[in-house]
């Protein structure tokens, strides 16, 4: 038996995590971030606000946890194959209904709850967009892309269409109807895949 004593309050368990990450997750995605509170976490998750706190010392590494998860905890450095590999991952969330959502909330909460998205940013986000621009710089010199392309702008171009597509396109759209999408986006930038034969009208 071990005599490593018990902190006080509720053991931790795998259950109670899972129970605040689907929580949070929920409230994220039907009332935003500004909304979401530790509170209504603790609530809905039935547990006390101690248990959450015990784990996410603030809302803002909460609402992170939530996200990550909702996308099976991805790691921060993804290892992305070539552009084709990118486009297919981005395709899949947008083909997904409940991605379309919470990713909507998101981008409302850069103004409602900026907190997040700088988190975000700062702790994921800058090296997952390093990753992409790495792609789209294999792709230029695999002759992909225009030799004069500039990735960053490249995806910025990309991260803009998504964007595009989650506030115009509807929620039913298949995983392959956005990848087509995706794909004819970066064509205007002049991608040709070199697995692939240009297209009839290309110029």
């Amino acid at each position: 038996m071990s005599t490593v004593p018990r902190p006080p309050g509720r053991p931790r368990s795998a259950d109670a995590d899972a129970a605040i990450l689907a929580a949070a997750l929920d409230l994220l995605i039907e009332r935003g971030a500004e909304a979401a509170s530790v509170e209504q976490v603790a609530r809905r998750a039935g547990v006390t606000r101690a248990t959450v706190y015990r784990r996410f010392p603030d809302k803002t590494r909460l609402l992170l946890a939530a996200v990550e998860s909702a996308f099976g905890d991805p790691p921060a450095a993804p290892d992305i194959r070539d552009v084709e590999h990118l486009l297919d991952g981005w395709a899949l969330a947008l083909a997904e209904p409940r991605w379309r959502r919470l990713l909507r909330r998101l981008y409302g909460a850069i103004d409602d709850f900026p907190e997040v998205a700088g988190a975000y940013q700062a702790r994921l986000g800058a090296e997952r967009d390093r990753v992409r621009r790495d792609v789209l710089e294999r792709a230029r010199q695999r002759g992909e892309l225009p030799g004069h392309t500039d990735p960053a702008v490249v995806l910025d171009l990309l991260t803009g269409a998504v964007w595009q597509h989650l506030a115009t396109r509807p929620d039913t759209t298949t995983a392959a109807e956005a990848r087509e999408y995706l794909r004819a986006v970066l064509r205007q930038a002049g991608y040709r895949p070199a697995a692939h034969p240009p297209d009839a009208d290309a110029p």
